[in-house]
């Protein structure tokens, strides 16, 4: 049962699962978290059992008419021999870290008349190693070291569970496995070493078989992950649609932390960004690699925690600690954790809620105690589902823009060849569907109609202005409203190369009766000879980074007809550009295997990007331009400063956009910091880097940009200059180019 219905939202966002301890019986499992009562779609649940061997933990068990209590804490190095019976001795294994571990060997403590271990110092009358039966999916005994080589090869692995007991929909639906937590591939320990591997990758064999959506890998236990890398490294080719979701801490060192509390999975101060970005360097961004942050009751700074956005988060699993309690007893979550989750929403990751219930719920509640309205077991974390499933509602719905724009998020498209090619007639379309777009020209030219004939010569002053780009006639028609705003007599010539918009052109002139006001001109700009001199100049000539659809070498040509005094629209754009983390975007420009690729700018509707320093001006064009020395390259050195509390970071490329300045005040723009309200033909540019360059917290990044003019083409060159030099992308063109 999905999380609520938020108009246009079709995202996995609306999906919530629950991490649950492993359970003989998959199919009450299931039944239990995701009926009605519960109201959860998928579990987090372990492959193999480990009641037995996780820290803390005990269980009373049955063997030889004995009952027995069975340990599973965490012993340091001995041997221990039983004062009475020195025959009977159980060998413990060498610690590693701060976490001392039992080797497939259970401390089994005959139980006089006690029903539950009281939590008293071991004091044991004998040790024996007892094989105790028990019914999992893998024998939580099982260590590859411990077993016999002489079983003629047949290499069973011993899991007791079956893939029969769910239907394959059913396993890929509604399970993400767990991996054992017992699994350290980087121990000192070489035994616990090589049994991680193996078993590592029997488990996650294991989870392939049975066609699970995922997988989640257990935290790295320090900062050095080589050999869990290495071995997670060999894995991945071979997984065919499950993705590995990396278990990582949403944490960041004190200082930088905005509450007094600080949770701390793995004993040590650090930034976990910094685990995550080790681990995927030595993956080489395999883009099979998935994050799932676990969310403490403590956060980083804002800044800290948008560095995510640009990284593949597949899953937030949120701990039920993290949780406060409203006026009325129910669990609810701070300002800040409600924030974050709405963030989480927005970019498509899911919610996993972990833990036991920390909230006693008024008992008025439900009118049942522990039990729903019609007499069914309420699950027990329901409580915190709810108050999930009110975050996700209370979002407001898609606005008509963004729905329209879902299918294009994160998508790489080829930039426009306006001059080289012909646009057809549904990319027209699209284009003249951007209602904002046409108003600001609307606006810019009334304002130059005023300002170019007083109200007293209205009636006998006739203004010609040219469309130069006409396309299908929408800045013909925002013109002629503009002259009918304003009351001033116009003529208009609209100048298109593409003969097919021309055919529309002239059918549009016709239906709309316009015949003595607009001349259709077939032909290039640059090489029109004008009958008589333009008092206005428009144009929709501007590219996602402003220049890069060749406006300025276009109005170069077009200007020689505009009357010294005459004005241009748009009269000038400047580019802008600013340094993103862009995880997947850098992962779909790899997958093509080639240089070209990473040399090329891609029109991009940014949306799972972390933005790592404020836009900064790139190229400025201004029409008309009468100067006698005109040259349209240019080149530009940028420095970013990254803000000290956002912690380091990964530059995957850069996000370039443009402003524009139409006509005085009226400007059209998407650069972030203004961009234009509800306007849809502009998406960002892309500028890939074939070596993600790494940012430390508080530094700068120099950066060097050209763009280059030759007989035939003009392109861009970019490289990072510090604190890691980079390769010159794309020299003179070699890659991409926008041909004249």
């Amino acid at each position: 049962m999905v999380l609520g219905e938020r108009f246009g939202d079709k995202s996995d966002s609306r999906f919530c699962g629950v991490e649950t301890e492993f359970q003989e019986d998959m199919p009450q499992l299931l039944s239990f978290n995701l009926s009605s009562s519960a109201a959860f779609d998928f579990v987090l649940a372990p492959l193999v059992n480990e009641m037995l061997s996780k820290s803390g933990n005990s269980s009373i068990s049955t063997y030889a008419g004995l009952t027995f209590i069975v340990k599973c804490d965490y012993y340091p190095e001995a041997t221990i021999t039983c004062s009475d019976c020195s025959m009977h001795r159980i060998a413990i294994s060498h610690s590693f870290g701060t976490r001392p571990h039992l080797q497939g060997m259970y401390l089994i403590e005959k139980m006089k008349g006690k029903t539950e271990y009281d939590g008293s110092p071991y004091m044991f009358e004998c040790f024996h190693v007892v094989k105790i039966p028990h019914a999992s999916m893998m024998d939580p005994t099982y260590r590859p070291s411990l077993m016999d080589n002489n079983d003629n090869g047949s290499g069973v692995l011993p899991v007791a569970g079956s893939d029969l007991v769910l239907s394959p929909a059913q396993w890929s639906t509604h399970v993400v496995g767990k991996l054992s937590s017992w699994i350290d591939l980087d121990s000192e320990d070489e035994i616990l070493r090589l049994d991680s591997e193996i078993a590592l990758k029997q488990e996650v064999a294991w989870a392939s078989h049975l066609s699970l959506q995922a997988c989640l890998l257990p935290t790295p236990r320090g900062a050095s992950c080589a050999n869990y890398a290495r071995c997670v490294n060999q894995i991945l080719p071979g997984l065919n649609n499950m993705q590995l979701w990396l278990r990582i801490p949403l944490e960041k060192t004190d200082n930088d932390a905005m509450d007094e509390t600080h949770d701390d999975l793995n004993g040590g101060q650090m930034d976990s960004w910094e685990l995550w970005n080790t681990f995927r360097l030595l993956c080489g961004h395999h883009s099979q690699l998935f994050i799932a942050l676990d969310v403490l009751s403590s956060l980083p700074s804002a800044n800290s925690l948008g560095r995510w956005c640009g990284e593949p988060v597949r899953a937030a699993i949120i701990h039920t600690n993290s949780f406060l309690t409203n006026g009325r007893g129910y669990p609810c979550l701070s300002k800040r954790h409600q924030k974050l989750l709405t963030a989480f929403f927005d970019h498509s990751i899911q919610m996993v809620l972990s833990g036991k219930p920390v909230h006693s719920l008024p008992k008025e509640s439900t009118g049942l105690g522990s039990n729903d309205a019609d007499g069914v077991q309420r699950h027990p974390l329901r409580s915190y589902l709810d108050y999930v499933g009110y975050l996700y509602q209370r979002m407001d719905p898609l606005p008509e823009q963004e729905r329209f724009e879902l299918g294009y998020r994160d998508f790489l498209q080829s930039p426009l060849q306006p001059l080289m090619d012909n646009l057809e007639a549904q990319t027209y379309e699209t284009f003249e569907k951007d209602t904002m777009k046409y108003l600001q020209y609307q606006r810019a030219v009334c304002k130059a109609l005023i300002d170019r004939v007083p109200d007293e010569k209205a009636s006998i002053v006739t203004t010609v202005l040219m469309v130069v780009g006409a396309g299908r006639g929408p800045l013909v028609r925002a013109s002629l409203q503009a002259a009918e705003e304003t009351g001033r007599k116009m003529k208009v010539y609209a100048v298109e190369k593409n003969p097919n918009a021309v055919v529309t052109l002239h059918s549009l002139v016709k239906l709309e009766g316009w015949e003595n006001i607009v001349s259709i001109v077939s032909c290039d700009m640059r090489h029109w000879d004008a009958p008589e001199k333009a008092d206005i100049l428009v144009s929709e000539l501007l590219g996602s980074f402003g220049d890069n659809e060749l406006s300025p070498e276009c109005l170069d040509g077009a200007q020689r007809f505009l009357k010294q005094d005459g004005i241009s629209i748009p009269s000038s754009y400047t580019s802008f550009l600013q340094p993103v983390t862009a995880s997947k975007l850098y992962n779909d420009v790899k997958s093509h295997n080639d240089l070209t690729h990473f040399e090329t700018a891609y029109v991009v509707k940014l949306h799972n990007i972390a933005r790592l320093a404020p836009c900064k001006p790139v190229f400025t064009f201004t029409h008309p331009d009468y100067s006698t020395k005109k040259s349209n390259q240019r080149y530009k050195k940028l420095q970013f400063k990254t803000l000290s509390d956002t912690g380091s970071a990964l530059v995957h490329g850069f996000a370039g956009y443009f402003d524009a300045t139409l006509y005085k005040d009226v400007h059209l723009g998407i650069e972030p910091s203004s961009a234009t309200p509800n306007m849809f033909s502009w998406f960002a540019i892309f500028f890939p880097l074939r070596i993600p360059v790494y940012l430390q917290a508080g530094s700068t990044l120099d950066v060097q940009f050209w763009r280059c003019c030759g007989a035939t083409k003009v392109w861009y060159e970019w490289c990072v200059e510090s604190p890691t030099p980079s390769h010159i992308h794309n020299p003179n063109g070699r890659s991409y180019w926008v041909g004249l």
